[in-house]
């Protein structure tokens, strides 16, 4: 896997990781330049930010969100983007409640962020790392930007899947009969 991190909330990266999240729901960031914001890399690991996180902005809060720590990153989980949509239908955006924690509200207002309503929405699969990835926190993993570079990873990280193979596959089913209507 390419060392290279999608930066997202942390509260999002544990519920992508404890399995009650399946999807990313993206519009970009200032950083995304006029093209905006795209899911440009297939196997990313998940980059737990605090960088306008909100956990009152979740249906529901884990118990367990690692604390940031300035001099360290700690990587947890890893994704694979399986399938990519743009969505711009509201009702296609509400539908998708059930894959994600976030509030109908923090959807609606990413969605008509800008001129054009929509939203990019990923739907992936997490694996756990064993043991964690950390490394040191660098300004140049900062800003408003989605991907960052990471430093090389060692090879003996193990990744294991957080749903089963059964559980990923029906979650996939109902994001494509939502989304491919």
């Amino acid at each position: 896997m390419e060392s290279v991190g999608f930066k997202e909330w942390a509260v999002i990266c544990e519920a992508l990781g404890q399995g009650r999240q399946s999807i990313i729901l993206r519009k970009g960031g200032i950083a995304e330049g006029q093209q905006g914001f795209s899911f440009k890399h297939k196997e990313f690991f998940l980059f737990p930010t605090w960088f306008h996180e909100q956990p009152k902005k979740v249906r529901e809060l884990q118990d367990e969100i690692p604390e940031p720590n300035d001099g360290t990153v700690q990587i947890r989980y890893a994704a694979v983007l399986e399938v990519c949509r743009t969505i711009s239908s509201w009702e296609t955006a509400e539908a998708l409640a059930p894959l994600h924690i976030l509030q109908s509200d923090v959807i609606r207002e990413r969605f008509v962020y800008d001129s054009e309503p929509g939203l990019r929405v990923a739907f992936v699969r997490v694996f756990r790392l064993d043991p964690n990835w950390t490394f040191p926190n660098e300004k140049k993993y900062g800003g408003c930007r989605s991907w960052v570079k990471l430093p090389d990873r060692s090879n003996d990280v193990r990744f294991e899947p957080i749903l089963t193979d059964a559980e990923h596959a029906k979650r996939l089913d109902e994001f494509l009969a939502i989304v491919d209507v």
